[in-house]
């Protein structure tokens, strides 16, 4: 074996697992006592866990296309989810909305990494791997029923009969055994549909029946939204306003069941302290809270509440990141890029020219090394509406109408 080689096997494997449409809130970690999460309650305690991580967007493409590629929607072109574009019988057609825009995942595949997704895309032309992808079990589109799920294997689109969030996971497990057996340092995408719409019938019965008594206390009961979309927000306490949470919750903890199977299958494999786990959601969501069932798009105008654009985070590699912390430092989707790459001992090529940066030292301990940040440290776009945000000031400014808010 040659020293480079070499060097690539001393490298961290990285598994980044990102839900769809988490609200931070929704995991027991981070103070809900009803909601089941025990996988992720046991890696934010051995981990840390970041309770101000920032979405750049807060619909799905246009976050997943920030968290890729470290630039905000302005500089990657995806403005809100897309319809279209996903699949052959999509007008105009297939479209890769990221060709172009180097991704951190490019940068791993140049330097060693065998790249794996299994799960959503949602960023075009989800027939093709994309961005130094080699092995690709994708969704054919954003989302949809959990079962007979629209999905691609092996580069042929079929329905899925089986609980898509245990198929997800299943190909997850096929990829992480081959990668164990081939050795080299391997990245992995696991990218649940979950908890996303839709919530009703969808789920295994026998945990949607465990929260069947739930009281949903850690709910708010707020008065609809005046904004809110026509038809989105369930009147609070009513009859589909509990069926849904039920769904919800059980969508999060069926999630946390299989990701506890990846967990324990990287400690059978002895993998886990040269693993790096990130879990976090592509946007925040609420249910209830400010009286919305959604995120950015919930609303009409567009909103910014922090339940849309905070999602949860949680950091994960035993005996390099400390154990049991919590961190409140401002960090965003712009930033993982560089933090992921930073702790590979690489680098964005154009760095230089992107707006976030490595919250590395964070990670490793050190919080004087990462420094404070006084500047303007997040910003989100989400269509024509723009959020500025610094640890004492919150801006959202509405292009064309209005109105604009100052906290």
């Amino acid at each position: 074996m040659d020293a480079m080689q070499d060097e690539r096997d001393t490298r961290p494997n990285i598994i980044v697992i990102l839900s769809d449409d988490q609200g931070p809130w929704a995991m027991g970690c981070a103070g809900n006592h009803e909601i089941r999460t025990p996988a992720l309650d046991r890696l934010a305690a051995e981990g840390m866990r970041l309770d101000r991580f920032f979405c750049a967007s807060p619909v799905c493409s246009p976050a997943r296309a920030s968290l890729l590629t470290g630039q905000i929607p302005s500089q990657h072109g995806v403005h809100d989810w897309l319809a279209e574009g996903n699949m052959p019988a999509d007008l105009p057609g297939p479209i890769r909305y990221l060709d172009g825009k180097p991704a951190y995942t490019d940068v791993l595949a140049a330097n060693g990494y065998t790249c794996g997704l299994s799960g959503k895309w949602h960023l075009g032309d989800s027939l093709a791997p994309q961005h130094g992808f080699d092995h690709w079990f994708a969704h054919q589109r954003g989302g949809g029923p959990y079962y007979d799920a629209p999905m691609i294997r092996d580069g042929e689109p079929y329905n899925e009969p089986a609980y898509l969030t245990d198929v997800i996971t299943d190909d997850a497990l096929g990829f992480i055994e081959a990668r164990a057996e081939a050795g080299g340092p391997f990245y992995l995408s696991v990218n649940y549909t979950a908890p996303h719409s839709p919530w009703i019938d969808n789920h295994p019965a026998e945990i949607v029946d465990s929260y069947a008594d739930c009281p949903f206390e850690t709910i708010p009961r707020d008065p609809v939204h005046p904004w809110a979309v026509p038809g989105w927000t369930p009147e609070p306490g009513s009859d589909r306003w509990r069926e849904q949470l039920k769904g919800y919750f059980a969508a999060v903890t069926a999630m946390d069941t299989n990701i506890g199977r990846i967990v324990d299958l990287l400690d059978r494999r002895g993998l886990r302290e040269n693993t790096v786990i990130v879990f976090m959601s592509d946007n925040g969501f609420s249910t209830g809270h400010h009286g919305l069932w959604g995120k950015g798009n919930s609303t009409f105008p567009l909103n910014m509440y922090d339940n849309s654009v905070l999602v949860p985070a949680i950091f994960s590699q035993p005996g390099t990141i400390p154990s049991g912390i919590v961190r409140s430092e401002m960090v965003s989707a712009i930033d993982l890029p560089h933090t992921l790459l930073a702790m590979t001992g690489l680098a964005m090529p154009n760095a230089d020219e992107l707006p976030g940066r490595s919250f590395a030292p964070l990670l490793s301990g050190n919080a004087a090394g990462f420094g404070h940040r006084d500047e303007i440290v997040v910003f989100d776009e989400y269509g024509p509406v723009r959020m500025i945000r610094t640890e004492t000031w919150k801006y959202v400014h509405r292009y064309p109408y209005g109105p604009h808010e100052l906290y």
